[in-house]
């Protein structure tokens, strides 16, 4: 078992980054713990129990103000629902000209001034790059980015839709949509710079790469060439490639190709490419059991990188926990378990923890509070833990990114995680489907849209002298 100690999520820290819907108001109230059971209590830095400036003092006014807009949707129901409606809808758009982004001037200028630069790096490269050099101004280590094209499976309509992808090509011809896919993420590769990692969606490779993973076959050799190019040329950087999670449909022929792409870069104690665990699904406490006996038993290193999960209005429901708190419950337990080299019977009575690199991606500031914590005191006394960094989305939970900076720079002098940003570039409509996800995971974490609205309206209210 992870540890004796269960951490109680505190009713403030009421999200879920890649958020996870409650199925009742009931099941929204945890149950208070046991008065026997030890609890841990909510962490403060130093830092920030000493200052009263707001972690979000270093944003620039023109990205508070959009931040303030876009929350300001966000967290209402009334605003945010048919907004997401009508999202839907353009993401979906293959012809007309009023919902398409690329033939209508004003839905574009208007998609692009508020979500798309709230949530997405640029379009072209010299955007992108612009972008990625203001997050590491503001102090993160770098961007972890990605190229936009994907495909995402609906298990309720039972069809696919993505942005960009085609299956023009005749069998046995080279396919455009591999090569397109290959071209994207070989510039995005091309855009990184020393503290950038790579982002993959293998999604976006188009029909004959999901069509093989939904299959369970091999996907084809031009596709397996491109991902070699790819993951030689992040070697070459030292930039490390996080595989994202993508839907049911496409998941596990994804995990496969990624745990064999371990097998031949994880060689060192640094991984070079990670696998995205979700938190949310019901199955991964067991894929995580055999992934780590995997890389046991074959002497590679294992990149972890938990999320909450980002897929439940597509993916069927009974295949994820019944509740927030179920969700919270196991991704904590995964973060800790790893940070204290003790998960799932790993790391305790003698049996050997495997290898591990570990990479927390959330928006959750409790869990992620206690994780830094749990690492810097695993470290202070000597005690085995795993190499950890810490990532939030490009225009989400500022406030979350912006503590976790002030606790790092509390801790100057130390060997302390490195925190990151993640952003997706591409065209606008490429990044429809990643900016429909976005506004769906808004909707499914009301309780930190909410008290994200609160800290920036009291951030804006600050540089208005309307609050002290």
């Amino acid at each position: 078992m992870v540890t004796s100690r269960r951490l109680i999520q505190p009713k403030v820290c009421r999200d879920a980054v890649h958020g996870v819907r409650h199925l009742s108001t009931t099941q929204l109230v945890r149950s208070p713990p046991h008065p026997s059971s030890a609890s841990v209590s909510p962490a403060v830095s130093s830092s920030s129990t000493t200052s009263k400036k707001s972690p979000l003092s270093v944003l620039p006014t023109g990205v508070l103000l959009r931040s303030f807009f876009i929350n300001a949707v966000s967290s209402r129901p009334y605003l945010l629902s048919p907004s997401l409606y009508i999202l839907s809808k353009i993401s979906k758009s293959k012809s007309g000209v009023i919902l398409n982004v690329d033939r209508n001037p004003l839905l574009r200028w208007i998609m692009k001034n508020t979500f798309y630069k709230q949530f997405c790096a640029g379009e072209s490269g010299r955007e992108t790059r612009s972008t990625m050099d203001l997050l590491q101004n503001l102090g993160f280590r770098g961007t972890i980015l990605t190229y936009a094209k994907e495909t995402v499976f609906d298990f309720h309509s039972n069809s696919s839709f993505g942005q960009g992808v085609s299956n023009s090509a005749k069998e046995g011809e080279n396919c455009p949509s591999i090569e397109a896919w290959r071209t994207g993420n070989m510039e995005t590769v091309n855009l990184l710079q020393e503290g950038d990692q790579l982002a993959m969606k293998l999604s976006g490779a188009g029909p004959r790469v999901t069509n093989a993973f939904a299959e369970g076959k091999a996907p084809p050799q031009q596709f397996l060439d491109a991902l070699e190019e790819i993951c030689s040329n992040c070697n070459a950087r030292k930039a490390q490639i996080l595989v994202d999670a993508e839907s049911q449909q496409f998941q596990w022929g994804i995990m496969r190709v990624t745990i064999d792409l371990m097998r031949k870069y994880n060689t060192t104690d640094k991984a070079l490419i990670f696998n995205t665990y979700q938190a949310y699904l019901k199955s991964t406490p067991s894929t995580l059991r055999t992934h780590m006996q995997t890389a046991l038993d074959e002497g590679f290193t294992l990149g972890v990188k938990v999320v909450r999960g980002a897929y439940m209005a597509s993916d069927p429901r009974g295949l994820i926990h019944d509740t927030k708190e179920n969700t919270d419950d196991a991704y904590n337990a995964i973060a800790q378990g790893f940070l204290k080299q003790q998960y799932e019977g790993f790391g305790v009575n003698g049996r050997a923890f495997p290898a591990s690199n570990l990479f927390l991606a959330s928006h959750n500031k409790f869990s992620l509070v206690e994780a830094y914590k749990t690492h810097m005191s695993q470290k202070r006394q000597g005690l085995p833990t795993v190499p950890v960094g810490f990532a939030q989305l490009h225009g989400m939970s500022d406030d979350v990114s912006f503590e976790l900076l002030k606790m790092k720079a509390s801790d100057a002098g130390l060997e302390t995680p490195d925190i990151y940003k993640c952003s997706t570039w591409g065209t606008l409509k490429e990044c429809m489907a990643y900016l429909m996800r976005r506004a769906a995971e808004n909707r499914d974490a009301v309780g930190r849209t909410v008290d994200e609205y609160a800290a920036l309206k009291a951030e804006l209210g600050r540089r208005m002298g309307l609050s002290a």
